[in-house]
């Protein structure tokens, strides 16, 4: 299974890094989001820094659905999908293989993004050894979750409009407890982050093992 995790991740981030869209599509997406937020709340910039937790994971959220539904693109066209499947390959290593593209590049962007809200929010960030382990958790948790649902839409003519619709409520405990840490961070109160912290690491595990377990039936119901 680990094997073929490691398979599927390389020739995802492959794909990506000759294709460009992450650095071409998801990066200025999110990018004009926090504009669009430094916009509307300019006359408030207390307002602006004080919601800055929240802003920069919405942006990071709404740029994860865009990730996921490139994921599961790749191998929609001419059967692909239905290849992949008899490839042999196992169903726990091709979910955790997605979850893996599809977090790297996420992460990624958190890195640009917690530049631009500094920049354009006058946040200040500190306690780096919570912040850096909430992105990296957020990431992993946004990936597993959007690839769960994205295997079980995959097939579906309309999977643009359908994985919203099952991603957004699911993600709402995801959304609150990394929006607590990162504020506990911003705000140098690490006691209170580290139990938000540890609540996105139960929420990301249990939804890795849940898509590791069901991901061989999400992809045959798909």
């Amino acid at each position: 299974m680990w094997r073929d995790a490691a398979l599927v991740a390389a020739k995802d981030l492959r794909i990506e890094a000759r294709t460009r869209v992450a650095l071409n599509q998801l990066a200025p997406f999110a990018v004009l989001v926090l504009l669009l937020f430094a916009f509307a709340f300019d006359a408030e910039r207390t307002v602006l820094r004080g919601a800055t937790p929240g802003l920069f994971w919405v942006a990071i959220l709404l740029a994860s659905l865009l990730a996921v539904q490139r994921a599961f693109a790749l191998e929609r066209p001419d059967g692909l999908r239905d290849a992949v499947r008899l490839s042999g390959l196992h169903p726990g290593g091709l979910f955790l293989g997605k979850v893996a593209a599809v977090a790297v590049q996420l992460f990624a962007l958190e890195a640009l993004l917690a530049v631009g809200v500094v920049a354009l929010y006058d946040a200040s960030l500190s306690a780096p050894l919570l912040l850096v382990p909430t992105c990296i958790v957020g990431a992993l948790g946004l990936a597993a979750v959007g690839c769960t649902y994205g295997g079980l839409t995959g097939g579906q003519r309309v999977a643009e409009t359908i994985l919203p619709l099952l991603v957004l409520p699911a993600l709402a405990p995801l959304l609150l407890a990394a929006t607590q840490a990162f504020e506990a961070a911003a705000e140098d109160r690490p006691g209170e982050g580290w139990r938000w912290l540890a609540l996105l690491v139960a929420f990301a595990a249990g939804y890795v093992g849940l898509g590791t377990a069901t991901f061989g039936i999400l992809l045959d119901d798909g």
